[in-house]
């Protein structure tokens, strides 16, 4: 509801979902746009992009797929849209999936591969990265107070055992080196969290896509993102700051020299985030996070 309310697709429209998945905010968003609007969909994975197709198919509407990262926008042949939607990190059905290894809860490989296609797996981060790479990876992208403790013991455990074989086993190994209380995060979660960010590089592809975004988003366009962690949102937040801010001269300058004018327009002072009975319905939305931001000119 939220998403349709701030980014207000009107009949006729294009939209542009960036992170199709299983087409729940595509659907909605291209019965909006009605018959003489259109829906471009791109997504990476392509057990997604097939589901997306089947649910899309059914509203007998204009739509275009893609199978494709959400980076690749400026390669791809794509018009001015009217809207734009990014849709951030693991769908429930990649959770959901054990042989996709992104849960801790569920046996299966440590694959975290979004894109079938790509060649850097969890596991091949666990088994060849030295202990200052892992330490970094565990604290920036998992804020991981004992990033350090575990990368050193993750190197010392493949160095006189066999590695991991399943998801659940390598959660077993960081539950028994930090111990937790019930009810509190199992350790492992934001181990995962880390190595799932590494091995599909989503923030750099968030960086890299934004400015993209923003190139082929038509005049009073809107742009939205929902994010589920601080570090994907602090991306967010600082892009739409910096395009809604002019000039970028040193503050001690008396005059404009750069010429830079706003490019957008925050319609989220502060970001929206799911009502009560939303995430009584569906608990995994309690971290969502969505800005929206309008084009100017």
């Amino acid at each position: 509801d939220e998403v349709l309310r701030l980014l207000n697709p009107q009949p006729g429209e294009i939209i542009l979902d960036a992170t199709v998945g299983g087409a729940g905010h595509a659907s909605a968003l291209l019965q909006a746009v009605g018959p003489t609007g259109k829906l471009i969909g791109l997504d990476r994975d392509p057990y997604a992009l097939s589901a997306a197709r089947e649910r899309l198919s059914q509203t007998c509407l204009q739509f275009e797929l893609f199978h494709a990262a959400f980076d690749t926008i400026h390669q791809l042949p794509l018009p001015h849209c009217d809207v734009i939607l990014f849709d951030l990190g693991v769908s429930s059905p990649q959770l959901d999936s054990a042989s996709r290894g992104f849960s801790f809860r569920l046996p299966g490989p440590l694959d975290m591969r979004m894109d079938p296609r790509g060649s850097l797996t969890a596991s091949d981060i666990l088994a060849t990265w030295d202990a200052s790479a892992l330490a970094e990876i565990f604290f920036q992208f998992g804020e991981e107070r004992h990033a350090r403790r575990i990368a050193r013991a993750v190197v010392q455990h493949r160095s006189n055992y066999a590695l991991w074989e399943t998801s659940t086993e390598f959660a077993q190994f960081l539950a028994r080196l930090l111990p937790h209380k019930p009810g509190t995060i199992h350790p492992a979660t934001r181990i995962f969290q880390a190595l799932r960010i590494a091995v599909n590089d989503e923030l750099g592809m968030l960086q890299r896509s934004l400015p993209a975004a923003l190139r082929i988003l038509a005049p009073q366009g809107r742009i939205g993102v929902i994010s589920f962690h601080s570090l994907e949102d602090r991306i967010v937040k600082q892009f739409f700051a910096q395009e809604a801010h002019g000039c970028v001269c040193p503050p001690r300058q008396p005059l404009c020299t750069c010429g830079k004018t706003p490019t957008l327009k925050r319609l989220t002072p502060k970001p929206v985030t799911a009502t009560s009975q939303e995430t009584s319905r569906n608990p995994r939305a309690r971290s969502a996070k969505l800005r929206v931001a309008q084009r100017l000119a």
